[in-house]
């Protein structure tokens, strides 16, 4: 913050605007990846780079056919073309291979995320006091019970006065009668 000055919406207005240029940005690029008129089909029978220039489309090595990316459904259907044989992004992937890597990463990664809480979760059940904390825990009760043997001396003692000066108070008071 500057001194004297007042923190305004500006950072919020940057943010806004910069978003606003990214999202410009990526619709230009799109725009000149995907000339007017150039379709994904013309790029059929030709090779899986040529196709996979255009981030839109998807080539079918089975067919040898470059087709549009289906956008409303998140898989290719296999009316369309096989998995196995589906390749969108890269020419080396296909769906297929995609879809059980991402499985086992996944699967691997909520394995250990669960393996991490249940270690740490028994380990704070379990959790044996330190040395320091033992020792300390040892000398409070030896305090205690000298504490306690103190406290019997000094009850036999006053009640050696009691008794020396009459003083002296009987259990039941009533045991005279």
């Amino acid at each position: 913050m500057a001194p004297g000055g007042t923190r305004g919406p500006t950072p919020r207005w940057g943010l806004l605007l910069g978003g606003a240029s990214l999202l410009l940005l990526l619709l230009l690029e799109a725009a000149a990846q995907d000339p007017a008129g150039a379709g994904c089909s013309q790029s059929t029978n030709r090779s899986c780079e040529e196709c996979l220039k255009n981030v839109s489309c998807l080539w079918c090595s089975s067919t040898k056919a470059c087709l549009d990316y289906p956008v409303r459904k998140i898989l290719p259907p296999a009316s369309l073309c096989k998995l196995s044989s589906a390749r969108w992004g890269v020419c080396w992937v296909n769906f297929e291979a995609l879809i059980i890597a991402m499985s086992v990463l996944g699967g691997s990664i909520l394995l250990s995320i669960v393996v991490c809480c249940w270690c740490c979760c028994r380990t704070k059940k379990s959790r044996k006091p330190d040395k320091n904390d033992e020792r300390a825990m040892r000398e409070q009760e030896e305090r205690r019970v000298r504490q306690e043997e103190r406290r019997a001396e000094m009850k036999l003692r006053h009640d050696e006065i009691r008794k020396k000066y009459g003083l002296f108070k009987e259990q039941n008071p009533y045991a005279k009668f």
